[in-house]
């Protein structure tokens, strides 16, 4: 590739490049480890550039020495907007390289629209505000395509220079000047365990049932849940992705639990299902998916997702990802979390340059 020309908006003794192979390694020894789990994930997106699938990253040296690096690449998935990732070694923020960095990718991805290979131009990008140590599960379930429960997450991001840490204040201005404004917040919950009262099953009709998660009722279940929950960020999951990106074996499913209104000899569909993607029992909280059909009236889809969510967590924790989307789950987790029968392992905020309203 080309390196576009960043103008006077590179620093002095500052040049531009595309990723090389061992820059990984390089700007490693530089950065220093990433902080939890999804600052490692970040980093991952960092790759050598490509046309199938769209990426193109880009290096900043500093005399000779990588000091920084950006990424934009499309997602098959989501394919409203280009995902967006930057960091630069601590002692050299400030001077201006995020800002040169993401104009030089800009100006890649219009000529790309131009030339045909990308459809948009628009970006996202995310950082955390708050982070604790995470299994490395939680975070890479949803690989680099961005469709994790979300992670389901699923979801991909950035964490613009201050990876990992208190990067609020700091990043957004930066976030502001480049056309960013808030899209959503996604938080990572771990809930305790016997906080809900489980339901009685006895007399009442409920069924519930271990699936595989090969199922391809249990696909289609999830698909529709993945659809209808991200309509922030409009999927084009097909059952295929879905089974490939949140239910293969290459995601960590280990198991999973459906929760029907009658049993399924009977009519019953599922009402309410949730995903293991811990393969062994810890003293950590299991990485759980939890989804309702989004045909349910909200009433019924809100008490099947918390009867599930009360089953899960008789005996053992589960940590759980929710959007602000995700308006059945919600309330449930947020009335946890007031209570303190619950704890925020992470809270992430999801910029973009196409916000409706955002001025």
């Amino acid at each position: 590739m080309t390196v576009p020309d960043a103008g006077p908006q590179l620093p002095a003794g500052v040049s531009l490049r595309p990723w090389a192979e061992g820059d990984d390694l390089r700007l490693l020894e530089l950065w220093g480890d990433p902080t939890d789990a999804q600052h490692h994930q970040d980093r991952a997106m960092l790759r050598p550039s490509s046309d199938a699938p769209w990426a193109r990253c880009l290096v900043a040296e500093d005399e000779g020495i990588p000091v920084a690096a950006a990424v934009v690449y499309a997602s098959s998935v989501h394919p409203q907007r280009l995902w967006f990732y930057a960091e630069t070694a601590r002692e050299l923020r400030g001077r201006g390289l995020a800002t040169a960095l993401l104009a030089a990718l800009r100006a890649e991805a219009e000529t790309a629209r131009a030339e045909g290979k990308l459809a948009t131009t628009e970006l996202k990008t995310r950082f955390a505000v708050t982070s604790a140590a995470l299994p490395d599960s939680a975070a890479d379930r949803a690989g680099s395509d961005g469709a994790g429960a979300a992670s389901a997450s699923a979801v991909a991001g950035a964490q613009l220079d201050l990876a990992g840490g208190p990067v609020e204040h700091a990043a957004e201005p930066f976030l502001a000047g480049q056309g960013f404004a808030p899209l959503q917040r996604s938080r990572r919950i771990a809930v305790g365990p016997g906080v809900i009262k489980a339901p009685e099953l006895d007399g009442t009709g409920l069924a519930v049932e271990d699936l595989a998660t090969g199922s391809v009722e249990l696909t289609q279940a999830v698909a529709e849940f993945y659809a209808a929950t991200h309509g922030w960020d409009p999927s084009d999951l097909s059952i295929g992705q879905a089974q490939q990106l949140l239910l293969g074996p290459a995601t960590g499913a280990s198991g999973a639990v459906v929760l029907r209104s009658k049993p399924k000899t009977q009519g019953g569909g599922i009402d309410a299902f949730a995903i293991s993607y811990t393969p062994e029992r810890t003293e950590d909280p299991t990485d759980v998916l939890l989804g309702w059909n989004p045909e349910l009236a909200s009433v019924d889809a809100q008490a099947a997702a918390a009867s599930l969510l009360a089953l899960l967590t008789t005996q053992y924790p589960v940590q759980l990802e929710l959007d602000d989307s995700m308006d059945i789950l919600t309330p449930i987790l947020d009335q946890l979390l007031a209570t303190g029968h619950a704890r925020v392992l992470l809270d992430t905020r999801i910029w973009a340059t196409d916000v409706p309203d955002a001025s």
